[in-house]
């Protein structure tokens, strides 16, 4: 890569963490809202235990996941939809920036996000509800829902494929509230039935979740969780190719 290349995918970079720092429904949905169940919920149940574990503790990392999601899933596909509507990424084609400059910059923007998300939560959840974990617990927990939670981007890359801007903002904000809400990051799942639970443990965002409720408990990395993870990723990244080979084709 030469230098001019890099430049011009450093500053590709820059603009897309700024459009998502300017964007309301992202700074809504993926800071204000996570901080606000927390302290909701943590403050109402504070001092229970979740699967051995502080129900503080269990949640913060619910909602460092739902943040997470929300960033990667909802903001990434409905800025995604609105280049490809408008044709942004056609333009780009006829620019000295190659396509894999692009994604980078995408990559890379959302990756910075996510640790931010990652950070915030922690910092608000140690000071502000002075949650005492060991420093090897903080990282192995953050590491996993940053690196985790960027799966999501395929997710966000099919509900992108479409080019109706509107619908992929109210169905992929149905789709996230559904999977949040099935897949535990709401409420623990064994408030739920057993047939729920069932549906839950094969949602992405219950195996998100899980792996760090796992080792928030002391417990090893969930293999299992990303296995289905890896899972998701391939469906979803073979769905949105074929639909914008397709949309090409026409």
């Amino acid at each position: 890569m030469n230098q001019t290349m890099l430049r011009a995918t450093i500053a590709q970079c820059k603009a897309e963490l700024l459009r998502t720092i300017r964007n309301r429904r992202f700074v809504i949905f993926s800071v204000i809202m996570p901080v606000l169940f927390f302290f909701l919920f943590s403050s109402a149940v504070g001092g229970e235990k979740v699967e051995g574990v502080d129900f503080t503790s269990y949640y913060l990392m619910s909602m460092t996941c739902y943040g997470i999601i929300g960033a990667s899933f909802t903001t990434f596909s409905q800025r995604l939809s609105r280049e490809r509507s408008q044709g942004w990424i056609r333009l780009l084609k006829i620019t000295p920036l190659p396509s894999w400059a692009y994604i980078v910059s995408k990559i890379g923007a959302q990756a910075v996000i996510n640790l931010f998300i990652v950070v915030m939560m922690f910092l608000i959840g140690g000071i502000g509800k002075h949650i005492d974990l060991p420093v090897s617990t903080w990282l192995s927990c953050g590491a996993w829902i940053w690196v985790g939670g960027m799966s999501f981007m395929a997710l966000g890359t099919l509900f992108g494929s479409m080019r109706n801007a509107d619908a992929v903002q109210v169905i992929g904000m149905i789709v996230y509230m559904g999977m949040s809400v099935l897949g535990g990051l709401w409420m623990p799942i064994s408030t739920m039935s057993s047939t729920m639970q069932d549906i839950a443990k094969a949602l992405p965002t219950y195996r998100l979740g899980q792996g760090a409720w796992n080792m928030l408990g002391g417990g090893a990395l969930d293999w299992t969780g990303v296995g289905i993870l890896a899972a998701y990723v391939i469906v979803f990244m073979v769905l949105s190719s074929y639909i914008m080979k397709k949309q090409e084709a026409v």
